[in-house]
């Protein structure tokens, strides 16, 4: 079954039908095929499965003659759609999933380990009327489909894993609520700079490609470009630091230290604490020691407590800021060479999506010195304190010079 011909082929005619011609050129669309065909057409044209099913009965019993013509029945008439009549079905649903979403950076679709049992079961429990039909029409819609497992993880999973997101979902909801800045942060995949392939296709002249490199050996003019972005989870903004250097935890907190400059401070005036939900690996790793050194004096500096809260070992695909931002910038310069640094920038800074995403990019022509060492004795003065559920993954730096009003 060819599934985008047939919607494509539906939305052209569909202004010219009525409600019965849509039902019955829909079920035609049926005939032939096997299970599940229903629910595929139903989705490609919108037509309910339950009047998709009425048409296959009326094709099959023969077409009888319409008694009138034009519309069946008046303009808005119908029964209404569950989200149409009840406000707060799609934001209860996204709460459900929230804690157990998982994602593929490079793919805007996402997938729930929940099933339509479960989660109708759920929102039925909080008041909702609905189905597991209507929950899954609602999954689509908002970018969720079934995939299957592929075998890609070697080893044993980190103890406490689950424990951890759900941490981090419910702390992320307290400083929501109190109106406290929420970051994601991590460093994208570094790129060759210069007239290399880069994956992906875009709309080109027939026969006319654009012409790379046939070997990605660097160019040691040009160098490469280290992406290290901030993503914002309340205003929905996405900032990205591209260094030229080394990917250090000095690049990753100057990253953060020019964001805050540039905007956090702007969109957050009043704002005590800040939120860092990082990988556990990395620049920003969770055991490495100048990363907290530098968040210190980014600290002391901003004054802010800075509130850590690492993602378990070998769970970087689910940090927010890869599919909420990476996806899309990977996206946006899909199938054109990175010639330059300002190409680059320029692509990161024009990314937008269609729920609003905003993107903000800079060059950083500094350099960073690997292998900086942080003696016992500076460690010993940061002002930090662990959490007891995991302290290794969360914790707080707080200024040096004390304030009433961090969050504890």
């Amino acid at each position: 079954m060819d599934v985008p011909r047939i919607k494509l082929r539906f939305e052209t005619l569909s202004p010219h039908l009525d409600e019965r011609m849509r039902r019955m050129i829909a079920a035609s669309e049926t005939l032939g095929e096997g299970y599940g065909a229903i629910s595929e057409v139903s989705r490609a044209t919108g037509v309910s499965r339950r009047a998709i099913a009425q048409g296959v009965q009326e094709l099959k019993q023969g077409m009888p003659e319409p008694q009138r013509k034009g519309r069946i029945r008046r303009e808005g008439g119908g029964r209404k759609k569950a989200v149409d009549v009840d406000s707060t079905l799609r934001s209860d649903l996204e709460q459900l999933i929230e804690p157990a979403t998982r994602g593929d950076p490079e793919s805007p679709l996402l997938w729930t380990c929940k099933s339509l049992r479960s989660l109708s079961e759920e929102l039925k429990a909080k008041g909702h009327t609905t189905n597991r039909q209507t929950v899954a029409e609602l999954l689509h819609e908002m970018g969720y489909s079934l995939q299957a497992n592929k075998k890609t993880v070697e080893g044993s999973t980190s103890p406490d894993r689950n424990e951890q997101f759900e941490y981090i979902y419910h702390t992320t909801n307290e400083f929501h609520t109190a109106g406290e800045p929420v970051i994601s942060v991590d460093t994208k995949k570094k790129e060759l700079v210069g007239n290399f392939k880069n994956n992906g296709r875009e709309w080109q002249p027939k026969g006319m490609p654009a012409k790379v490199n046939v070997h990605d050996f660097p160019d040691k003019e040009l160098g490469k470009a280290i992406p290290y972005g901030i993503y914002d989870l309340i205003q929905n903004e996405g900032w990205v630091n591209v260094g030229i250097d080394h990917d250090t935890a000095a690049f990753a907190v100057a990253s953060i230290q020019g964001w805050w400059d540039s905007m956090g401070h702007s969109r957050y005036p009043e704002a005590k604490n800040l939120m860092i939900t990082a990988d556990s690996g990395g620049s920003n790793g969770c055991r490495r020691r100048l990363w907290k050194a530098q968040l210190q004096k980014f600290a002391d500096s901003a004054g802010l407590a800075v509130h850590v809260a690492h993602l378990p070992p070998g769970t970087s695909k689910w940090n927010k800021i890869e599919h909420r931002l990476f996806s899309f910038i990977s996206q946006n310069w899909r199938g054109r060479p990175l010639i330059s640094h300002e190409v680059i920038v320029n692509l990161i800074a024009s990314t937008r999506t269609g729920k609003g995403l905003k993107v903000y990019c800079q060059l950083d022509s500094n350099t960073y010195a690997k292998g900086v060492k942080v003696t016992d004795e500076e460690m010993a003065s940061l002002n930090i304190k662990h959490s007891n559920f995991r302290g290794e993954w969360n914790y707080a730096i707080y200024p040096r010079k004390k304030d009433d009003s961090v969050i504890n």
